[in-house]
């Protein structure tokens, strides 16, 4: 066993790697309910998880097909019902890479940083999988990166001293392996219960997290995978409702959306649209600056002539 100390976010080298995703399960605490189908922040359990890990190579979902924001492949355990290490299993036959992500479908808050964090140090480390702990230190194992080879070897080991791997509680697959550990309280949080669900709802809400929750949600919901600078976006519509109108700052950043996609839609399309409309926005403050610093040197000044005919 080894001791790893977790790199900043953004740590390049995650690629080249496959994801499988367990998606079963009878959710006896949440009375049954369609777990992976349960919306925090307007966004399905599954859809967030499927969000951390985009950059797969292949992700495989074990469990009944259903519509999903981005494709996939399915799989399922034979017989169904068969177990966290069936479903591994069972995804695991649809998988290349060297390197395999393996997740539960009931994680809020896992992001794309926390899954190259485990790739990284199942890469520095030499170990054979990287699980994330809990609050309590505890392991997830479905919150993990582990070396494939080492998965089938034991998975094969199993299944020749038991007669198969159904019914088998994960700890029988990864106690064999050697595991490096990686802290992370948020994305570790899994929702097994209402409770849960409730607590993840809320959080996302916070003033902290809303409108990064909001943009990633906007996004799945739309279809656009595309990184943007939303502090860059944000200033725009300061400006826009500062120096025109209220109403200005959403019709000016749809404006821009509209200019950035027949310019390519990249981001750097967006980057310039944006940086147009900020200068026009800006040039708009300059002359209302001006007729109100006018205005005041000269009483009357800046005011439009009353051309009526009975005026004056």
């Amino acid at each position: 066993m080894t001791a790893y100390e977790p790199q900043p976010p953004g740590t390049p080298g995650a690629d080249g790697y496959d994801a499988v995703v367990l998606a079963g399960g009878a959710a006896r605490r949440l009375g049954g309910a369609d777990k992976p189908g349960v919306r925090v922040g307007g966004r399905a359990l599954l859809d967030r998880v499927l969000a951390a890990c985009a950059d797969a190579g292949a992700t495989v979902v074990v469990a009944g097909p259903r519509p999903t924001a981005r494709p996939v492949t399915w799989a399922h355990e034979d017989p169904p019902g068969g177990g966290p290490v069936a479903a591994l299993d069972a995804g695991l036959r649809h998988t290349g890479a060297e390197h395999v992500v393996v997740l539960s479908a009931d994680l809020p808050f896992l992001g794309p940083a926390t899954v190259r964090r485990l790739l990284d140090a199942l890469r520095t480390s030499g170990a054979e999988g990287a699980l994330l702990t809990d609050t309590d230190g505890r392991d997830q194992p479905l919150v993990a990166a582990y070396r494939a080879s080492a998965l089938r070897r034991e998975l094969g080991a199993l299944a020749l001293d038991h007669g198969g791997v159904t019914g088998l509680p994960l700890r029988r697959l990864t106690a064999a392996l050697e595991l490096t550990r990686v802290s992370d309280p948020v994305a570790s949080f899994d929702c097994d219960t209402w409770d849960d669900i409730a607590a993840a709802r809320a959080r996302i809400r916070e003033h902290g997290h809303v409108l990064d929750e909001w943009i990633s949600a906007a996004k799945d919901e739309l279809g656009i995978d595309l990184d943007v600078d939303t502090d860059l976006l944000l200033d725009l519509a300061r400006d826009a409702a500062h120096s025109v109108a209220r109403p200005a700052a959403p019709l000016t950043t749809f404006l821009v959306g509209y200019a950035a996609g027949r310019a390519g839609g990249g981001p750097e399309a967006v980057a310039e649209a944006t940086r147009k409309a900020v200068a026009l926005a800006l040039r708009w403050a300059d002359e209302a600056a001006a007729d109100a610093k006018s205005a005041a040197a000269e009483p009357g000044a800046g005011k439009a002539p009353d051309n009526r005919p009975d005026a004056g």
